[in-house]
């Protein structure tokens, strides 16, 4: 039986598809499975992954003839997956030696749906480690009870998918698909609809990821209209928050963080293509104005003046034709 399986999407990273191979190789058991997305790449990743499909033990190669984006390719894994459990890594990251057999050491010894771990970022030459924002380590949790407070970062806000590992009971239960077609913030509406419907998890002290930012290709760094989908990423996480029989505690943490997404974008609006930056602004008035009213009001009340007056004035923005995400 295969204990665990590692999906892993690529998508014109030819640049660093080596390194995460390479690092792949470093931590492969015979009981481990690593499938290789193709997201349909236009430059040199597929000539590389067809040689590790070769060399790489516990290679499977997929390829998709059309690019479907981050959320599809990951989802592409999850259905061919055989493990009993599974993770993720991105086609430009990579992992220290032998960092798998210890997360799942970790999650066998601790019995729960899914496990949470710290990474390290590297941008260029800088190193700078990230710790999940959960306080009690090596402990099995109620992951709804990791949700709030409000007004401080929580697990929810580690939206990582590849800072962990994950039960296939999971799968089972249909909890850890992406929701399709989305091609950034794929991460929010997953990670709030774990922490909401999984029965346990846990935080641990383990480093081993290095997630790679500031790369030409990510979508992080494009300002182009898929950086958008942010818009129908929150949306679903308010849809779904508000369905929910813990509504009233749960929402003002989600309207809060929808709005800190908002402002962080239009802080940034320089790096936009001019016709997107004015998309911007009108998806997310129309978005604020979609927003529970009363929540909104308490968490713009909470916020600092500056973003909250910026995010005020946005509310009342005359709505624009087809300003829908």
């Amino acid at each position: 039986m295969v204990k665990l399986s590692v999906i892993v999407p690529f998508y014109n990273v030819q640049q660093y598809a080596p390194d995460t191979l390479r690092s792949l190789k470093a931590n492969a058991r015979e009981d481990f499975e690593f499938i290789l997305v193709d997201d349909c790449s236009r430059d040199g990743t597929p000539g590389i992954l067809a040689r590790a499909e070769r060399e790489l033990p516990g290679a499977v190669l997929v390829r998709h003839e059309q690019n479907g984006g981050l959320a599809t390719a990951r989802n592409t894994g999850i259905d061919r997956a055989r493990g009993e459990y599974l993770t993720f890594l991105d086609g430009d990251d990579w992992l220290a030696p032998g960092y798998f057999e210890q997360l799942v050491g970790a999650i066998e010894e601790l019995g729960v749906d899914f496990l949470r771990t710290d990474h390290v970022q590297c941008t260029a030459r800088a190193r700078q480690v990230h710790r999940v924002p959960v306080g009690r380590r090596n402990q099995v949790l109620d992951p709804r009870e990791a949700i709030l407070p409000a007004d401080r970062s929580t697990s929810v806000d580690y939206a990582f998918a590849w800072a962990g590992v994950y039960h296939r009971r999971l799968v089972d239960k249909g909890l850890l698909h992406f929701t399709d077609g989305l091609r950034t913030a794929e991460d929010r509406p997953w990670i709030w609809r774990l922490h909401r419907e999984a029965e346990s998890f846990a935080a641990v002290s383990l480093l081993g990821v290095f997630y790679r930012r500031g790369v030409a290709s990510s979508l992080t760094q494009i300002g182009d209209v898929r950086q958008l989908d942010f818009i129908r990423a929150f949306d679903q996480v308010i849809a779904e928050t508000a369905a929910d029989r813990d509504a009233d505690a749960l929402l003002p943490k989600a309207v809060r963080t929808y709005c800190a997404i908002i402002s962080h974008h239009l802080g940034s609006i320089e790096r936009f293509e001019p016709a997107v930056a004015k998309k911007l602004k009108s998806l997310s008035a129309a978005a604020l104005r979609r927003m529970p009213q009363d929540v909104l009001d308490e968490a713009l009340d909470s916020m600092d003046v500056q973003r909250a007056t910026k995010l005020r004035r946005l509310r009342r923005r005359p709505a624009a034709a087809g300003a829908a995400a």
